[in-house]
């Protein structure tokens, strides 16, 4: 077997010196704090079942056996697409194979040469992947920043028709679990005739009546561009859907190339996303749970004087900042050890100085649960001092 390449393996000695080398992890016991599988969804007996029910009426089939636009386009992706789409409010949604893959799609394949995109620098590294490949001119702006926006907004003509603007969000920031002022962007994207997308990946299945998402719950639909929801969170399965005009799928079709040129999601994964969506449409007792859960975890923080050390979160997603990689996977081990599984977020996937401990809130989490390793947390920090 050849070697790696000397450069390539300077790259990894550079990781190990930052203590900062990633590892595929093996299954670790404790209580689930980590996972984004926010309601459950992926181990749901009433999920597992309706899926089987709806396999059954399906001519049996593994695999999908091609792309789309070949012989994997299952019927059942018409029926997702339409439940999906109809579940968001949208004209249409087009399935890709994941929320990298419906990003990277996009932003490849819209934005074209000559036009604009300003996008949160804290922006999902799917997001900047494809604005990479996209032929746009592209700039960041300061993370939830709608002055900086603004001020890069209103240095070109937005009167001239040579070339579209697009701004770019996610809905809630998946290392932070922040959420952007989308009001004001939205009164910012049509001041100046720019395009909207939002990525809903962390606030599907949490936020808004039944989980539509915060889009939806700040009733916004009508002026967003697009939408990109994934599967792999809340809804416990995978693949994601870029919600939109007709217009707009029939355009990702034609030139989207993660979507043409990869074989598609199979039958299983098409009716375990159709069983999620209608139990979302009935029952609401996980997202309630879900909800309770955070706002309690809230609470909790102040009483362990732990407040000021999080970042300003309601979502799911709950950080404790814990700088420098080895202290916070010191921490990380400690909590394991306690039974509690909670990941270390370490740079570069973070700034340096901003790592962190991500508490994922689930459904399913006790509020003794929180209560407990909450205190653990508050006495190993103390002691690392």
């Amino acid at each position: 077997m050849q070697k790696l390449p000397l450069k390539l393996e300077k790259r990894l000695e550079k990781r190990k010196n930052d203590n900062s080398l990633r590892s595929l992890p093996l299954a670790i016991e404790g209580v689930d704090f980590f996972s984004n599988d926010y309601l459950g969804f992926s181990s749901s007996e009433v999920i597992r079942k309706r899926t089987s029910e709806i396999m059954e009426t399906q001519a049996y089939q593994n695999g999908a056996t091609g792309s789309r636009l070949l012989s994997g386009n299952h019927p059942l992706f018409s029926k997702a697409e339409k439940m999906i789409a109809e579940f968001h409010d949208a004209e249409s949604a087009l399935i890709f194979n994941s929320g990298y893959d419906a990003n990277l799609g996009f932003f490849s394949a819209v934005p074209q040469k000559g036009d604009f995109i300003f996008y949160d620098e804290l922006s999902h590294a799917s997001i900047r992947d494809g604005i990479r490949m996209s032929l746009a001119k592209s700039y960041k702006f300061i993370h939830n920043n709608l002055q900086d926006l603004e001020a890069k907004l209103r240095k070109f003509d937005h009167s001239s028709n040579d070339f579209q603007v697009y701004i770019v969000t996610e809905s809630v920031f998946s290392m932070d679990g922040d959420i952007p002022d989308l009001e004001g962007i939205t009164r910012l994207s049509k001041q100046y005739n720019a395009l909207l997308v939002i990525d809903e990946a962390h606030a599907t299945g949490v936020f808004g009546e039944n989980g539509v998402g915060l889009v939806q719950q700040l009733g916004l639909e009508e002026n967003v561009f697009a939408r990109i929801q994934t599967f792999g969170k809340a809804i416990g399965s995978h693949g994601a859907a870029i919600l939109g005009s007709n217009k707009l799928k029939n355009y990702l079709i034609n030139f989207a190339r993660s979507f043409i040129y990869t074989t598609a999601l199979p039958p299983h994964t098409l009716a375990t996303i159709i069983a999620v969506y209608e139990n979302l449409q009935w029952d609401v007792e996980n997202i309630t749970k879900l909800r309770a859960n955070i706002n309690f975890f809230k609470a909790e923080l102040g009483k362990n004087v732990l407040a000021k050390r999080f970042t300003n979160s309601d979502s799911a997603i709950q950080s404790c900042i814990v700088s420098g990689n080895d202290r916070v996977k010191s921490i990380a081990l400690q909590l394991q050890e306690n039974g509690f599984v909670v990941k270390p977020i370490l740079s570069p996937t973070v700034p340096v100085g901003q790592e962190r401990l991500r508490f994922c809130l689930h459904a399913y989490n006790s509020k003794q649960e929180i209560s407990e390793v909450l205190e653990r947390l508050a006495n190993f920090v103390q002691k690392s001092n």
